[in-house]
């Protein structure tokens, strides 16, 4: 049996750094989160594979922890520093939030599901700067705004305009835009009443349930 802790090095060694991931705080914090902890116990032997894993199934839309590569570039890619207050969109079993939670000075986890909000709880206990709040996963969590960061824990047809709403003069959001089937990491920064988009990487992750693109009516 493999040593999870070797898996975890790997991970970090074959998947992230190879990936331009050069934020070490981010680094550091993937070595040191066990993973397998935020996976259903007969997937732990999976915890570390380069491939998205399904953690809840299609009772409220099925969901997933990112890829580990995808996870890092796109916290990479959110800028977040020692000082900023972060919103998670999609806490799921609080993988992300346990990441986030040695990188910036306060965290909010926001999860619909009650299962995944129960065991993100009961993952997180004793991280006193991270708290996890349920709610529907579009209006994000208004009573902690504004935010630095906002971070989508997967991807999306459209981000609706509560979340951009959040952010703090300054502030970013993050998510894997699906176009066409083509998923692209996005930063969207707020200057003033503005919002100014880029694209940063091409990245594919599960759909966000919720997320979707809205059926138009043809007559």
């Amino acid at each position: 049996m493999v040593d999870a802790a070797v898996q975890r090095t790997n991970m970090v060694e074959s998947q992230v750094l190879p990936s331009d991931v050069t934020d070490l705080r981010i680094v550091r914090a993937m070595r040191r989160v066990a993973r397998e902890r935020f996976v259903p116990g007969h997937l732990a032997g999976l915890a570390y594979m380069d491939e998205p894993i399904q953690i809840a199934g299609a009772k409220s839309g099925a969901r997933w922890l990112l890829a580990p590569r995808v996870e890092a570039k796109l916290l990479q890619l959110a800028d977040i520093g020692p000082a900023d207050h972060v919103l998670i969109v999609g806490g799921a079993t609080g993988y992300s939030a346990a990441l986030l939670a040695e990188v910036a000075r306060s965290v909010v986890a926001l999860e619909s599901d009650e299962a995944l909000i129960e065991l993100s709880r009961q993952n997180l206990a004793g991280l006193a700067n991270v708290t996890v709040v349920a709610g529907p996963l579009k209006a994000g969590w208004p009573t902690k705004a504004p935010y630095d960061a906002i971070v989508v824990e997967g991807s999306v047809s459209t981000v609706p305009e509560e979340l951009f709403d959040q952010l703090k003069d300054g502030g970013r959001l993050v998510a894997i835009v699906n176009a066409e089937g083509i998923g692209k990491a996005t930063i969207w920064r707020r200057f003033g009443r503005s919002i100014d988009s880029r694209v940063a990487f091409d990245a594919s992750g599960p759909e966000l349930p919720g997320f979707g693109k809205v059926p138009s009516f043809v007559l």
